[in-house]
């Protein structure tokens, strides 16, 4: 990774699915950037389309008065996503287990399913209103972390 593709970007867009395709392609720019290998690269797109899926559909439900917030921010050791929605907050402790049996066929909770799967940290904050969701990818290995 080279250090000029280390800092911090941030965005306020519509909550339109047009708005998830412009987030997708600058995660997946800032992760070809960041050095990220293509396993990792399918990885932070995915997850960071999921999140922004999330704050459009389920937290700001398409209302064309409410935004997202975008942050990127690679330090060099970690890329951090911050995906912020305006709409009523939810419990994600709440949310089923998609994995469970009785649960396969239902269509909730897949993302966030997903997002936990794929990161290396998903951490959730209420803001009242809204919803924080903050999505970390470990740049350097583990055994190197200080």
């Amino acid at each position: 990774m080279s250090a000029s593709s280390k800092g911090r970007w941030s965005f306020r867009l519509n909550s339109t699915m047009e708005s998830v395709g412009e987030v997708e392609a600058a995660a997946e720019r800032l992760a070809t950037d960041a050095g990220l290998d293509e396993d990792q690269r399918f990885h932070v797109t995915m997850a960071v389309r999921e999140a922004t899926i999330n704050a459009v559909l389920h937290g700001n439900e398409y209302d064309p008065a409410l935004q997202i917030d975008v942050a990127f921010e690679n330090t060099g050791k970690d890329f951090i996503f911050t995906i912020t929605d305006q709409g009523r907050g939810f419990d994600p402790d709440r949310l089923p287990d998609p994995s469970a049996p009785e649960n396969l066929l239902r269509g909730t909770g897949r993302g966030i399913f997903l997002i936990r799967s794929l990161m290396d940290e998903v951490h959730f904050r209420q803001l009242h209103p809204g919803t924080e969701l903050t999505l970390v990818k470990h740049l350097a290995p583990e055994a190197g972390r200080t």
